[in-house]
């Protein structure tokens, strides 16, 4: 299955291409993720839980930054196995360029699965990966920037959203 979507994150490049290499920012983003370790240039070893449908699994798997042009593109790609649930393998290439005062996220994503979850029936398996996408991407533009104005703290003193937890560490 194959989706696309696009972000504007309000950072410069420079600060979200490290938010993507960074491990921290990903462990936080991926939903369901119980650990990541290793590095962008070695990879990571991850643990995600997940439920599709009447399915929960444990997947254990590996996620690999391939394709980098510092700071324009990359390629997100990793594949995981949960047992007698089946695996899951996917890959998202994503884009950067600048936008105004931001960045504009392009991502295109290809994922599969096998063994139970492929029973489960494309409708089903293709309504996941896009709700997993669209959360990864939500969080990962929320590390970033802050929380929505809707849900930001405000500091009265300034009548501000706080920034997101990345973009506090990476203008220390």
């Amino acid at each position: 299955m194959e989706m696309t979507g696009s972000r504007v994150i309000a950072a410069d490049r420079d600060t979200v291409w490290a938010a993507l290499l960074d491990p921290d920012v990903l462990k936080a983003c991926v939903p369901g993720c119980q650990s990541l370790e290793g590095s962008a240039d070695e990879g990571f070893t991850a643990t995600v839980v997940q439920k599709v449908g009447p399915v929960k699994a444990t997947f254990k798997g590996v996620v690999a930054l391939q394709d980098r042009v510092p700071p324009d593109s990359l390629t997100l790609s990793g594949e995981g196995k949960g047992g007698a649930a089946g695996f899951a393998k996917g890959a998202a290439n994503v884009k950067l360029s600048e936008e105004g005062d931001g960045t504009l996220l392009e991502y295109e994503v290809d994922a599969k699965v096998g063994g139970k979850l492929a029973q489960l029936g494309s409708r089903i398996i293709d309504g996941f990966a896009r709700k997993m996408a669209d959360q990864f991407f939500e969080k990962f533009q929320e590390a970033i920037e802050g929380p929505s104005v809707d849900d930001a703290d405000v500091d009265p003193d300034q009548d501000t959203p706080k920034k997101g937890w990345f973009k506090k560490i990476v203008s220390s």
